[in-house]
């Protein structure tokens, strides 16, 4: 009986002796795809570069290209932009499955690239459309070690600086006139009134943003047919019209904005069915749509 005793101690020390099969080494978690997290500009010899940064790393894939509207991704809708040309800029296995803390609307005094907007975060795609005063020849450096994607818009052509109005919020809150105020832009030499309006639909800087400053539209996506002719500015509004109710409507950036050319008088601003108080006369005039 102690033999077997002694036998059983045995094998058991045995077995506790016996290495356990190797386990596998977890497999490693798939890096993380970058995050958009700011879109800049900046001009340097002729080139604006529109510059897409990210949280980590950049997309190893893009499409970048012109198109005749911007269309929101997945919903296929129109969204709103301003410039002569709209370069979309589409960067692929980004992260899409969160808010972005990238801004969806920014804009830039840079000569060509007037302001960029988002179009989509849809199945690893993140989407943006570019506003430029010109179609002009560009390119696409991506900058892993920095993190970012650089669109390189050339932007070689002579501007010269106008006057863009936007309400001044403090100073209307406050009953403080005037209620808005200019800023400066560069716009192409050759159609400098275009640029101007452009402009005023491209919205304020970031910094202007921040220190009360506001585009009013009144409901307008944007402009068209715009004519000088006779000391008098003609401009048509698109997308829609309406003053909500206020004294303060989009025909307070416009007049100052186009007033300031020496060939313009009055302005005239239309609905989009080309509609005016008063179409000819020597007065400004505004559609019925955007009185209070």
């Amino acid at each position: 009986m102690r033999m077997l005793r002694l036998l059983s101690s045995a094998f058991m020390m045995a077995g506790l002796l016996v290495p356990s099969p190797a386990m596998a080494d977890p497999a490693p978690a798939p890096p993380a795809l970058p995050q958009l997290v700011d879109v800049r500009a900046v001009h340097r010899a002729g080139v604006d570069r529109v510059i897409f940064q990210f949280d980590q790393g950049a997309p190893s894939g893009f499409d970048v290209r012109y198109v005749d509207r911007l269309r929101g991704d997945g919903s296929g809708l129109p969204i709103r932009i301003a410039g002569r040309a709209i370069l979309q800029v589409g960067l692929h296995l980004t992260r899409t499955d969160s808010a972005s803390p990238a801004p969806a609307r920014r804009a830039f005094a840079t000569p060509n690239a007037m302001t960029a907007v988002r179009s989509g975060l849809f199945e690893g795609w993140t989407t943006y459309g570019i506003g430029l005063a010109k179609r002009t020849r560009f390119d696409v450096i991506r900058q892993p070690g920095r993190s970012r994607v650089v669109v390189a818009v050339r932007a070689g052509f002579a501007t010269v600086d106008r006057k863009v109005f936007f309400l001044d919020e403090d100073r209307f809150v406050a009953n403080q006139e005037p209620f808005f105020v200019a800023r400066v832009r560069p716009v192409p030499l050759g159609s400098p009134a275009t640029g101007v309006m452009d402009r005023l639909f491209a919205g304020p800087l970031e910094r202007e943003r921040s220190h009360g400053l506001r585009l009013v539209r009144s409901r307008a996506s944007g402009f068209a047919d715009l004519a000088i002719s006779g000391g008098i500015a003609r401009v048509r509004l698109r997308g829609g019209c309406s003053s909500g109710g206020s004294t303060v409507t989009i025909a307070g950036e416009i007049m100052p904005s186009l007033r300031q050319f020496d060939t313009v008088d009055w302005v005239k601003i239309l609905d989009p069915s080309g509609m005016t108080a008063d179409p000819s006369g020597p007065t400004d005039s505004i559609p019925d749509c955007l009185n209070p």
